[in-house]
């Protein structure tokens, strides 16, 4: 398709609304107002454009495919903030889709990852979370259904934001490494076949940056709060290896106040119980198994290399070694599921009671399998939405509530991922993290350090390399990147 801009620099947001209508297509930008007269009747063509003249702003859209052209205008005061306009525009583009298409989307014009943090913030501006509500429905085209939701997800939320102090930060691990590839993965993470002789380094080497993490957190007087040790796949490593790394977050780091220490176990191929009782013994409070479906057939298709009954297996031993938290997660749209079928994997999941159940919708990501070698999603988009909206009605029957939502781009039905827990079981790292309240610490190959202002909005970000084979020859490069998160604090404290 063809975006012209044209008197404004919104084109990010102009793009995330075709998105959200195209989600696989290739958007071609230019601001030459002649680009639809060139182009072919199969070619989507979309512009906004922004003029003044005496009487103030001039906001234009149009759209046009084939042989049909939709067109919108509004005049608006001259004094109007930049981001009144760019809400402005991209509900104007918003429309004329759904007009063209002839369906809406449940979160309407509504492009970011964080909802629940925009009904924040518009509730603190106005005053009361229904007002909040409100403008969501008015001014972003929400649907009532979504909006509830976000409001739901907001007052558990806000509850437990409010845990935070100034000082306090998460920590979060990466162990990168899978038994295979997921089809729908698009993480940067490598199977166990292919880097295997990569692993015993890796994990030295991450034991050096947590320590020296640590001492960093020691030195500003931070306050650890949760842990969150992903991936990947952390339990494709050894018992040995597993206890190590979390032997050295014990040794490197003060944990008197920490509220939550999780360890994904997400890959029911990988749980074995030498593994879980090294996680168990070094003080983890709650886990992930995670089946994404309980149809065999499915998993399959998805390159999983487990089956329903090795989840089922997994899950029971995890109770009998003693954990009391465990979260599992569903993917709804997957390919080969349909709604029956998921139905019937959310109820046997419900039955086993897990303290809290995450429920993703299916996402297109450039570099997954999927993305390279799948075209037939339409089904996957229709029935997707379906699922999303039975999850909600069984797991509030089921007695849980939502804790933490977020949205991905290129989400198959335009829904969202939820999290949902039964009441005290929240998952608190995924709040801290997805509202970004505080500062987290991040080790290990592909991640990323978010250092959050206390008391205030300014995130910075520290990057660390992608790739094992990266964190490996390039390790003391990416120490001396870390030293960064001293100066930042030293700037407010």
């Amino acid at each position: 398709m063809i975006l012209i801009i044209k008197g404004h620099n919104y084109e990010f947001e102009m793009q995330n609304i075709c998105r959200l209508f195209l989600p696989f297509e290739k958007i071609k930008v230019t601001d030459d107002v002649n680009a639809a007269e060139s182009a072919d009747s199969a070619t989507v063509v979309a512009s906004t454009l922004m003029s003044a003249d005496k009487t103030g702003v001039i906001l234009s859209a149009a759209l046009s495919h084939g042989d049909r052209h939709l067109s919108a205008k509004e005049n608006i005061s001259a004094y109007t903030d930049g981001k009144e306009i760019e809400r402005r525009l991209a509900v104007m583009l918003y429309s004329l889709f759904a007009k063209h298409f002839n369906f809406r989307l449940p979160w309407g014009a509504v492009t970011g990852v964080r909802p629940v943090k925009l009904m924040r913030r518009i509730s603190d501006k106005y005053g009361s979370e229904q007002a909040a509500a409100d403008w969501l429905k008015k001014y972003l085209l929400v649907s009532e259904d979504k909006v509830k939701l976000c409001l739901e997800t907001l007052i558990t939320e806000n509850k437990i934001i409010k845990l935070s102090q100034p000082q306090s930060f998460s920590l979060y691990i990466s162990v990168p490494f899978c038994p295979s590839r997921c089809d729908y993965c698009s993480f940067v993470s490598h199977t166990v076949e292919r880097a295997a002789r990569l692993i015993p380094e890796y994990v030295e080497k991450l034991c050096r940056e947590i320590e020296y993490t640590g001492s960093i957190a020691r030195r500003l007087g931070l306050q650890l709060e949760t842990i969150y040790v992903g991936g990947g796949t952390p339990t494709v490593l050894s018992a040995a290896q597993l206890a190590r790394i979390l032997n050295a977050v014990h040794d490197s780091f003060d944990l008197s106040c920490l509220r939550e220490f999780t360890v994904e176990a997400g890959r029911p191929d990988t749980v074995e119980q030498d593994k879980l009782e090294a996680i168990k013994s070094a003080g983890t409070t709650r886990i992930s198994i995670n089946p994404q479906t309980l149809n065999d057939d499915v998993l399959k298709s998805i390159g999983r290399r487990h089956s329903a009954d090795r989840f089922f297996e997994a899950y029971k031993l995890a109770r009998l070694c003693g954990f009391d938290n465990i979260n599992t997660d569903l993917i709804a749209g997957l390919p080969g599921d349909d709604y029956d079928g998921f139905k019937l994997s959310l109820e046997k999941l419900i039955g086993l009671a897990p303290e809290s159940i995450t429920v993703h919708t299916l996402a297109m990501k450039r570099a997954s399998n999927f993305m390279k070698n799948y075209s037939g999603l339409d089904d996957c988009s229709s029935q997707s939405v379906r699922m999303v909206d039975l999850s909600i009605c069984k797991l509030k029957s089921a007695g849980y509530r939502p804790y933490y939502l977020y949205r991905q781009s290129r989400t198959v039905g335009g829904t969202e991922n939820t999290g949902w827990s039964k009441p005290s079981y929240e998952g608190l790292y995924n709040v801290f993290m997805m509202d970004e309240t505080h500062t987290v610490l991040a080790c290990g190959a592909g991640a990323v350090t978010k250092l959050k202002q206390p008391d205030g909005d300014c995130i910075e970000r520290i990057f660390n390399y992608k790739f094992p084979y990266e964190y490996n020859e390039r390790f003391d490069d990416m120490i001396q990147r870390k030293g960064r998160v001293i100066s930042f604090y030293e700037t407010f404290f």
